[in-house]
């Protein structure tokens, strides 16, 4: 990610300690640091990691002016007259602060040492898996709510032969000899119904959860809270756990990504406001691709995602016409060092001792990586098909309801 991406800023004032006074200017958020720049001057008076950060507090200056420190190595750095509000701005950067520190050490470890050929292609490859898991998770889910609809559909077929024998008898003349028979039918049956099944909301997996900032509508508090993706939707919590609502997928109308850490969901109403989140995460870049996969037609990636958004598909696209070439002549590369060059097409010299660098454990790993993948792929096939055929099921299943329906509705309205 780029690390000169501006994720948020505010106007504010900054206590310059030589000067002995505040100075006017903007305090930006970016991916891995806060930075304070001077309007006047355009100086760059702070520029801190957020790895290095120790503490960021709420506290007063002189005992009467609200004001946000930030300590950094033993040097506390002030800042007051925060718009739009001190809350909104401590919330967002204590979210980016803690989230930097949990994934610091990697972080760190991923800046300090370039990573070789074969680790960057198994991180290719363990972010392909990962992105394939949630998908056969999201299948999954998909297929235990089809068998809940064929078990509702089972349902309503026994309730329409209930209503075929209870019509027979109504239709039938009074010195019909089988009545007390056709009226014990439905008492027999309720014995015998099955529960009704459980509610596939309550049941059903998480994909993802990550904590967020919540701004609802218009409002300028930014609270933090918890963003959960479900295969039928998504859930917005604060950070007790309260449900603050309930997206169910068809209620989605868009999803803008409006950086590659923020996003805004709407859900349109006519004749009153629309109920809109906008939500910001140091993981969002996580829910994106998946929210993606489920939203792709009501996704919109604004000005300042554009950059984000090409960036990302023009790996995937890359990944999906060449990884398996790639890891093929990668791993070949590392466990046959010996083939002649004028075997591998296109690669000249320098490129050839880059592959080679790959080392046998790395070759390993690749393939169980790939093995992986090839079971997730299969499983993944296995599971469509199935769901294929369950949605012949259930069409066959709805259309013959619909005709008894019909059928019993005609022969109510004979005998009204």
């Amino acid at each position: 990610m780029n690390e000169d991406i501006r994720i948020h800023s505010w106007p504010c004032s900054y206590y310059l300690d030589t000067t002995k006074q505040w100075i006017a200017g903007k305090l930006s958020l970016t991916p891995i640091s806060i930075k304070f720049t001077a309007d006047k001057t355009g100086e760059l008076l702070v520029d801190s990691h957020l790895s290095g950060i120790s503490e960021i507090k709420k506290e007063s200056s002189h005992l009467i002016f609200s004001s946000l420190t930030i300590l950094e190595k033993g040097t506390k750095h002030w800042f007051s007259s925060l718009h739009p509000n001190r809350n909104v701005v401590f919330n967002i950067l204590e979210h980016f602060w803690r989230e930097q520190l949990f994934s610091g050490p990697e972080a760190g470890a991923g800046a300090a040492l370039e990573s070789s050929k074969g680790k960057e292609l198994t991180g290719m490859l363990e972010g392909s898996q990962k992105r394939l898991e949630d998908t056969a998770k999201m299948l999954h889910s998909q297929g235990e709510q089809f068998d809940n609809i064929m078990r509702g559909l089972h349902k309503i077929e026994g309730d329409m032969d209930v209503a075929d024998r209870l019509l027979t008898e109504l239709e039938s003349p009074s010195w019909w000899p089988f009545s007390s028979k056709l009226w014990k039918a439905p008492l027999e049956w309720k014995a015998k119904e099955t529960p009704a099944a459980p509610d596939p909301k309550t049941q059903e997996g998480i994909l993802l959860r990550i904590p967020v900032i919540i701004t609802h509508r218009t409002d300028s508090n930014a609270k933090p809270g918890k963003l959960t993706l479900l295969p039928s939707g998504l859930e917005i919590r604060d950070c007790n756990s309260q449900l603050l609502h309930r997206f169910e997928s068809r209620d989605v109308d868009d999803i803008r990504v409006h950086t590659p850490y923020e996003i805004s969901i709407r859900q349109r109403f006519i004749g009153k406001p629309d109920n809109s989140f906008r939500l910001l995460s140091a993981r969002m870049p996580e829910v994106i691709p998946v929210l993606e996969m489920h939203f792709s037609r009501k996704m919109q990636f604004l000005e300042d995602a554009l950059g984000f958004a090409g960036a990302r598909k023009s790996p995937q696209a890359d990944l999906g016409t060449s990884i398996w070439q790639a890891a093929g002549g990668i791993v070949g590369a590392a466990l046959n060092p010996g083939i002649p060059a004028g075997n591998r097409e296109g690669m000249d010299t320098e490129q050839l001792q880059q592959h080679q660098e790959v080392s046998q454990e790395e070759a390993k790993e690749l393939r169980q990586i790939l093995k992986k993948l090839k079971g997730l792929a299969l499983e993944t096939e296995a599971e469509l098909e199935r769901q294929d055929e369950a949605l012949d099921s259930i069409s066959s299943s709805v259309d013959r309801a619909t005709l008894n329906i019909d059928r019993q509705n005609r022969r109510m309205r004979k005998l009204t």
